[in-house]
């Protein structure tokens, strides 16, 4: 692609801002580097251009490639989505860490589940523009996982009627995944095993809290 543009996150501004900027630049096509923080936690979003976002170290080998040739290529490939990934789950960098912060006696988180790159129904026009019919988009974030572990709770509900609401939260707790389907630690941004502060109980596993075996009606 010609005139391919490398970006940074931050600098409050948001991540499909950019690609706005970079579309309005004449820009073929957008490369978004996370900032360090950030590590390897990388998001999808519905960009204006064709884009990819690349972890920090990838980021600083791109920029040092571009700044090494007076001509530097580079292609943007989808090779499709990949199912069961070893590494999945992760914790991304925005997840919210323990403990509470108002009141450090009090553990949290109390568990996680999936909030990064989830698509879904969308109930408005993407961008404002009138034309579209798109009718999904890509969220990341708490307003994601939320609506995740409360559909799974209506579920158990719906499974076990007698459950009160601690029972449910129970049996979430205790059946929660603390290892990624490849039988290893969950990681998070930097590819570290992650602290129960990170994870709590664990990654939600809706099918083992459906039978836990004991629960907790507290």
């Amino acid at each position: 692609m010609e005139k391919n543009l490398v970006e940074n996150p931050g600098g409050g501004i948001a991540r499909i801002a950019k690609g706005k900027e970079v579309k309005n630049a004449g820009a073929a096509a957008m490369i978004l580097m996370n900032e360090e923080a950030d590590g390897f936690s990388v998001l999808a979003d519905a960009h204006v251009r064709p884009a990819t976002e690349v972890s920090y170290v990838a980021g600083l080998k791109i920029k040092a490639y571009i700044n090494s040739t007076v001509a530097p290529t580079a292609k943007i490939l989808f090779r499709g989505t990949i199912i069961g990934d070893a590494s999945s789950p992760f914790v991304a960098s925005f997840s919210s860490r323990g403990p509470s912060l108002a009141s450090p006696g009090i553990l949290k988180p109390d568990i996680i589940g999936p909030g990064v790159s989830i698509l879904a129904a969308w109930l408005f026009r993407l961008n404002n523009n009138t034309n579209s019919k798109s009718t999904f988009n890509i969220i990341s974030g708490t307003s994601m996982s939320c609506p995740h572990l409360s559909g799974i709770a209506a579920l158990l509900k719906s499974s076990n009627p007698i459950w009160s609401s601690a029972a449910i939260k129970s049996a979430m707790m205790t059946s929660a995944d603390l290892f990624n389907i490849g039988g290893k630690p969950i990681v998070d941004e930097t590819l570290q095993p992650v602290n129960l502060f990170a994870t709590g109980a664990g990654h939600v596993n809706p099918s083992r809290a459906d039978n836990p075996g004991l629960v907790y009606d507290i």
